[in-house]
């Protein structure tokens, strides 16, 4: 049985000079999960590339698995921060065109903004010590979903809401990973097809008797 190894940091820094070290480390990572890939990322590469030495890296992170944690959990925080600007819309008022516009480009934008945004989704589901932060994010999404979707007009039961959302989840989540690494003018279509499938699932419910 393999043993789970620890993914809490060593301490969390209070000085600048700390907090400037260890989101350099992470900054270094997510280049370096970009340019080497999982399998081949650990912290004797991650440490020369920050310009230190393992046992210094040791004194804030205990292994790869911890920085990559720390990573996913700066990104499902942006991704919480999301959700809770689009609950501070006025849903109630918009177009279901105007909201699927609003809402993909907010998404999209935090997925375009964190670097390796695929290997770091991959590795959140395929790595054990991650995966936690995989089965959050989904739960996430589909509970405020659910909410936002009796917001904008759906009469119908709250698991059904939760359906629903898990169908947008996996087909917007899916996507933006596509998009991100296409060119623009590939990604602009792919965008396009993605609002089109979400106005034909989300016009039918809207519409649909309870």
């Amino acid at each position: 049985m393999k043993i789970m190894q620890s993914v809490s940091p060593r301490s969390e820094p209070v000085q600048s000079r700390s907090i400037k070290r260890a989101q350099q480390i992470l900054d270094v990572t997510s280049e370096l999960l970009e340019t080497v890939g999982l399998n081949d990322l650990n912290t004797a590469i991650i440490a020369k590339e920050v310009g230190i030495s393992v046992g210094s890296l040791y004194h804030y992170f205990p292994n790869k698995h911890a920085i990559l944690y720390a990573m996913g959990k700066s990104w499902l925080d942006s991704i919480e921060e999301v959700l809770k600007e689009i609950q501070e819309w006025t849903l109630e008022d918009m177009t279901l065109a105007h909201f699927i516009d609003q809402v993909v480009d907010i998404n999209l934008r935090t997925y375009r903004q964190q670097r390796a945004v695929l290997r770091l989704v991959q590795a959140m589901f395929s790595v054990q010590e991650l995966r936690e932060l995989d089965e959050r994010h989904d739960d996430m999404v589909i509970s405020q979903m659910a909410k936002v979707f009796k917001r904008i007009g759906f009469k119908k039961h709250i698991r059904e809401r939760e359906r629903i959302a898990r169908l947008y989840l996996e087909v917007t989540h899916s996507t933006y990973l596509v998009v991100v690494n296409q060119n623009e003018r590939r990604a602009a279509r792919t965008l396009a097809d993605l609002k089109l499938m979400l106005t034909c699932v989300l016009d039918h419910h809207l519409n649909e008797p309870e």
